[in-house]
């Protein structure tokens, strides 16, 4: 896993943070970074605050270290509580909101698509989908997140082979383009 922003770590030992929390705000980190560096890579003129979302996703449940029955349990009071934490150990305003809007607030209409991708990781790293948050984040995006994978397009593909004594292959259908249109289901 990557290393959570200096920032956040810092304030995690300040705060003597139990152990679980601060895994937990790694693994969702991972997966945020994990998100920004897909959503960049394929759609570079896609905007999002990378730096944002990734400290929003490395402390996002800080408000845990206010009400630690909320680390095994259900709850949403750490949200408040931890964007007032942060306000107060002098993180700015639009990075200390991440704890507070990474609960239900991506509900809200017009919520940025920064708030979206920290609630999707928080999500995403324990396996569970939630399909109107990720219809939000297609939404936000503009595209579905799998459309340059599972786009039309042309490949071409030789197949090759051998004897199982032979060193060296033979061609067994010579190149030629395919193409693959998933919509078509090929």
């Amino acid at each position: 896993m990557r290393p959570l922003p200096a920032t956040a770590a810092e304030l995690l030992r300040a705060l003597d943070a139990p152990p679980r929390l601060g895994a937990h705000l790694r693994a969702v980190h991972d997966v945020a970074w994990s998100l920004t560096d897909v959503l960049g890579r394929h759609w570079p003129d896609l905007e999002f605050d990378t730096t944002a979302v990734l400290f929003g996703a490395a402390t996002h449940d800080i408000g845990k270290v206010v009400h630690p029955a909320e680390l095994s349990g259900p709850g949403s009071a750490h949200e408040a509580a931890g964007e007032d934490l942060l306000l107060r150990y002098g993180v700015p305003a639009h990075l200390a909101r991440f704890a507070f809007s990474h609960g239900s607030s991506w509900t809200r209409p017009g919520t940025p698509l920064d708030d979206l991708l920290v609630s999707l990781a928080g999500q995403v790293w324990k396996g569970s989908r939630v399909p109107a948050l990720e219809q939000r984040v297609t939404e936000a995006v503009g595209r579905t997140p799998w459309d340059a994978a599972w786009s039309t397009r042309t490949q071409n593909i030789q197949v090759l082979g051998r004897d199982q004594d032979a060193t060296a292959f033979t061609s067994l259908v010579a190149a030629k383009d395919y193409t693959f249109n998933p919509a078509s289901g090929n």
